[in-house]
């Protein structure tokens, strides 16, 4: 199951409270917003073979299945509607943030999502892996950006999720472990899937390690941006996720199912938004 990220990321969750501080900490509905980060976030073989699908992303998308950051936001005010603009790329690692924040703070965005680093961890070898300094360097620097370009942004950083927990849940599926193996995916994590091999284990708990360092540096730097940025508090990391939520195309990206849990554990964790109606 999955363990816990550790004292950081508790201590940057904003608990929603009653009364005057809850009706301070709620925020305006935006009237842009941005979708950052890698295939996840673009929706990548959520709606085709290996085609990103935009309208299912859990943070941008209008497909009305996914009920999406965006859909939700278009609920409480008209001014968002047609305004959601996705910058991810796939293939996108954190070196790749700066470069798209500038797109958002050009465009305007006055509210962006951020969801990066599974592909810092997901690489052919351990040593490949970006080191957590760098990770965390490299957020501060994007992040100054935005606070630079489009000072009263909201940030909402999701975390990573758990790449172990897709190795335990499709070890013992036949088709997850040769799409993994034919199409060398998160080598990583998931090369020789098969294996209970002393080497293997320790491996798989390493770059899991990472990946929670990297949501630790993230939790920090979304606290070292101020009250305009949030996290998950580690909810899509922590989230219980089966294959039933995972594209059958390569068993690695989130399907619709996947993006919907995706937009329902981050948005829920986000901001208090008011509603002008």
């Amino acid at each position: 199951m999955i363990g816990r990220l550790g004292p950081v990321l508790a201590a940057v969750v904003v608990l929603s409270g009653s009364g005057a501080a809850h009706a301070a900490a709620a925020q305006p509905v935006p009237e842009i917003m941005a979708a950052l980060g890698d295939s996840i976030s673009t929706g990548f073989n959520a709606c085709g073979w290996y085609v990103s699908c935009t309208s299912r992303s859990w943070s941008a998308g209008d497909h009305r299945d996914v009920t999406s950051h965006y859909l939700r936001l278009s609920r409480l005010s008209g001014t968002l509607q047609k305004h959601n603009l996705n910058f991810a790329v796939p293939g996108s690692t954190s070196a790749d943030l700066l470069g798209q924040v500038r797109k958002a703070v050009a465009a305007k965005a006055d509210y962006v999502t951020i969801l990066i680093g599974a592909l810092d961890a997901c690489v052919r070898t351990e040593e490949a892996m970006t080191p957590v300094q760098v990770y965390r360097k490299r957020l501060d620097t994007a992040l100054a950006e935005l606070r630079a370009g489009m000072p009263r942004a909201r940030v909402l950083i999701a975390s990573i999720p758990d790449l172990r927990r897709l190795w335990q849940v499709g070890k013992g599926n036949p088709l997850a472990r040769t799409f993994w193996t034919a199409g060398r995916i998160c080598q990583t994590m998931l090369v020789n899937p098969s294996s209970t091999k002393r080497a293997d284990n320790e491996r798989r708990a390493r770059v899991r390690a990472r990946v929670m360092a990297y949501n630790r540096a993230a939790a920090e730097a979304c606290a070292a941006y101020g009250p305009a940025c949030r996290t998950d508090g580690g909810a899509v990391f922590a989230f219980p996720f089966t294959l039933d939520h995972v594209s059958k195309w390569d068993f690695f990206h989130p399907n619709a199912d996947g993006q919907r849990v995706l937009a329902e554990q981050t948005f829920k964790h986000g901001f208090d938004w008011l509603d002008p109606r």
